[in-house]
């Protein structure tokens, strides 16, 4: 193969790949953009990643969270947020953080990440998963 080719090949490939990335990071989970809510400014990214009978919530590196009490990360679907799936509190608001969910949880039964303030019982941001 000469260069030529594997330029034209680079070309044809790359925008293949963009479609498939935010869908699957290196194939672990799903991943959704934070969209904040109740006057709360959530914004990054968010994994949920399943694991034998659980998973865990992963936020990534580009989180950030405005700030509110009694933040904790949980699951919900289809704009309903599922108090069972509460994975332990904001450890920080920015940066990529882990939250393992509780017993019995199984992932594929949501389709959103909450951050969840449970003290005033609104959501503060949710991320709809790929």
């Amino acid at each position: 193969m000469n260069r030529r080719t594997l330029l034209k090949t680079a070309v044809a490939v790359t925008p293949l790949l963009a479609f498939s990335v935010p869908a699957f990071a290196d194939g672990h989970g799903r991943i959704g953009e934070f969209k904040g809510l109740s006057n709360h400014v959530t914004t990054g990214r968010a994994e949920l990643v399943k694991s034998g009978k659980g998973g865990t919530v992963e936020l990534l590196s580009d989180f950030t969270f405005d700030g509110a009490p009694d933040p904790k990360v949980a699951l919900g679907k289809d704009g309903t947020y599922d108090p069972a799936t509460l994975s332990g509190k904001l450890t920080s608001n920015t940066g990529a953080s882990s939250y393992k969910l509780p017993a019995g949880i199984d992932p594929d039964d949501y389709n959103e990440v909450y951050i969840w303030c449970e003290k005033f019982n609104v959501p503060l941001g949710v991320a709809p998963l790929g």
